[in-house]
């Protein structure tokens, strides 16, 4: 399995989302998956990489939260049981992943 996090440079959300996707694959027993950061840096990147908006977490290059691409190195925001916010809970990663 692998897991990205595809973010843009100084994305406030990146770490929130880091952590919930690590917290998500530890409480599911997939410790030694890594997560891997990947900065996209141009627009160019961002509609040749599926990019839904930073932060977006792909498994094996699927978006765990689909969604129309963006074309632009934008934000992202996710619908929670808390209102609106700018990475998804672990529990809704948990969620989202195939092993869950």
């Amino acid at each position: 399995m692998k897991v990205e996090l595809l973010h843009i440079v100084d994305c406030p959300n990146t770490a929130i989302a880091e952590a919930h996707a690590r917290a998500a694959l530890d409480a599911l027993g997939l410790t030694d998956v890594p997560v891997e950061l990947v900065t996209i840096r141009t627009e160019a990147e961002a509609a040749n990489s599926q990019f839904g908006g930073s932060p977006t977490i792909r498994v094996d290059g699927v978006d765990l939260f689909p969604t129309t691409p963006v074309r632009s190195l934008a934000c992202r925001i996710y619908a929670t049981g808390n209102g609106y916010a700018g990475a998804p809970t672990t529990s809704q990663i948990v969620g989202a992943l195939p092993v869950a």
